[in-house]
């Protein structure tokens, strides 16, 4: 989970953003949208055969794009990669952006074959809630609770809840996260380790745009004003995470200094701060070895959120917090091989 722009490394496995971004060939999509229609489908593949699910809400771009391709570099020729647009519903507070999010159906479909996806599931939302809304739910627990959580009540059960649902219906060998939304891949992992999920989760670094700010489907709320002020959060970050590196590691004084550059900006912070990536806990008085600086902030009526991970001792992080490269596919899902417990 290491930010960059250049080479990162899985254990055992490297791949490079210019191997992620070069163009690719357009290959037909499959596109599903009913849960037993791709249930059919699954059951076509080869016994054993990896999958590797890319769940998103759409409005795709080339941060997207990277999680496709890395998708298919995991999985190999033999795999398949699926995708999801699903804009939940459940994840959305009051007054949020629901009605307004955007919803690029067709263009989404055709990046979707130009990064060689091989089937989208883009179920209606009477498919995933069938009953208006869900009657059981998936709690995050107290990670839930701070940060986006403390911001967005209910934001993470809602997040939680669809993705159980998405990966029992999808049932992926293989599950693939941004970084960007470093909280929502925290809780999620600790979702599937704790509820004993067969899915490998794979964490890949944020994309950006030239001047820092970290690629987001929102970013297109930005009027031309506003978008040279937004890249000040990740400048924020940076700068932050160097002055840690030089010695600065009170935690005080960096929230201190994220909240004044931020605001300095324009933007209207609703939380910066420094916390540990293992645990997801705040750091309060000195910040230690690792530490992922997180930031959210308003500019205009867009909401943006960015992440940086220090590490003081990168290899050290890495070996404990990257995934493992690919094993052995599972049996596709059956009467005795449910997708989850």
């Amino acid at each position: 989970m290491s930010e960059t722009r250049g080479r990162f490394t899985f254990r055992g496995f490297s791949l490079s953003m210019h191997t992620m971004m070069k163009p690719m060939s357009q290959s037909p999509l499959n596109i599903f949208r009913t849960a037993a229609e791709w249930r059919r489908f699954r059951g076509t593949l080869a016994p054993g055969q990896p999958i590797a699910f890319v769940p998103t809400m759409g409005a795709l771009h080339e941060g997207h794009g990277s999680l496709v391709k890395l998708a298919g570099e995991i999985v190999g020729r033999g795999g398949h990669v699926c995708t999801s647009i699903f804009v939940n519903p459940t994840q959305f507070g009051p007054g949020e952006d629901f009605a307004r999010y955007p919803r690029p159906f067709a263009a989404d479909v055709e990046l979707l074959a130009q990064w060689d996806a091989q089937s989208l599931f883009a179920p209606e939302r009477e498919e995933m809630y069938p009953h208006s809304g869900p009657a059981v739910t998936v709690d995050p627990g107290s990670h839930g609770e701070v940060l986006e959580g403390a911001v967005r009540p209910g934001h993470f059960r809602g997040v939680c809840t669809v993705v159980a649902k998405l990966l029992h219906i999808i049932a992926p060998t293989h599950l693939l996260l941004g970084q960007k939304d470093f909280q929502q891949q925290f809780i999620l992992r600790k979702m599937i380790a704790d509820l004993d999920m067969p899915v490998q989760v794979i964490t890949a670094p944020t994309l950006r745009e030239a001047d820092g700010l970290a690629m987001s489907s929102r970013n297109r709320y930005l009027s031309a004003d506003e978008r040279p002020k937004a890249a000040a959060i990740y400048a924020a970050l940076s700068q932050a995470a160097a002055d840690i590196r030089a010695g600065g590691t009170s935690a005080e004084a960096v929230a201190g200094q994220l909240r004044k550059a931020i605001t300095a900006a324009g933007l209207r912070v609703d939380y910066a701060t420094a916390y540990d990536p293992t645990t997801l806990a705040p750091y309060t008085q000195e910040i230690a070895d690792p530490c992922v600086l997180l930031a959210a902030a308003r500019l205009g009526s867009t909401r943006l959120i960015d992440n940086v991970i220090v590490q003081f001792e990168p290899a050290r992080f890495a070996a404990e917090n990257q995934p493992s490269p690919p094993s052995p596919a599972p049996p596709p899902p059956g009467p005795t091989n449910p997708p989850m417990k």
